[in-house]
């Protein structure tokens, strides 16, 4: 070794030994006033109430997500109730709004009035037929409308009657 590397290991040593300072008393003051306002409360834990025991009686209740079953026995049947057991005619199977009446012929005194359906069709009604979704019964055919009763069910499935008319398109 050199007289130049001993100096240089005995300069790193000095400045080593000078960085070193062995005074921590701010340390160790700051640990022991850390404490000094801290007074340790815990909540009292709620107290704990007793079981109620339920007994669930409501099996025989309908469930609220089914579809709600009407008692049609103990309905007051006022006479209107449509015969849901008749053959559906044609035009039964058309809105009253997709519907026209275009026309209307007389045959030996009887008027028989034409309506012609979405797809093009035409078709001959008189009085008794059936026409639209809500079980429309023909009671006139003039010449230039055609009047009928619908029998609607109202929100407590009881069924009323109400008057229509198509009338004449030009």
């Amino acid at each position: 070794m050199t007289k130049g590397s001993y100096w240089l290991i005995i300069i790193s040593t000095l400045m080593i030994v000078a960085c070193v300072e062995d005074d921590t008393s701010d340390l160790n003051e700051f640990i022991n006033d850390s404490g000094k306002n801290l007074q340790g409360h815990v909540e009292t834990i709620p107290e704990v109430k007793d079981y109620e025991h339920f007994a669930y009686e409501a099996f025989d209740l309908p469930s609220p997500f089914a579809p709600r079953e009407t008692d049609r026995e103990n309905k007051s049947d006022n006479g209107i109730r449509p015969d849901f057991d008749r053959p559906k005619e044609v035009l039964e199977g058309f809105p009253l709004e997709s519907i026209k009446m275009v026309g209307s012929l007389q045959q030996d005194n009887i008027i028989v009035g034409l309506i012609r359906t979405p797809d093009n069709a035409l078709h001959r009604v008189t009085i008794g037929n059936y026409l639209g979704q809500d079980y429309g019964k023909v009671f006139a055919v003039l010449e230039s409308e055609i009047e009928f009763k619908e029998k609607v069910s109202d929100s407590e499935d009881e069924w009323i009657e109400r008057n229509r008319k198509l009338i004449l398109e030009d």
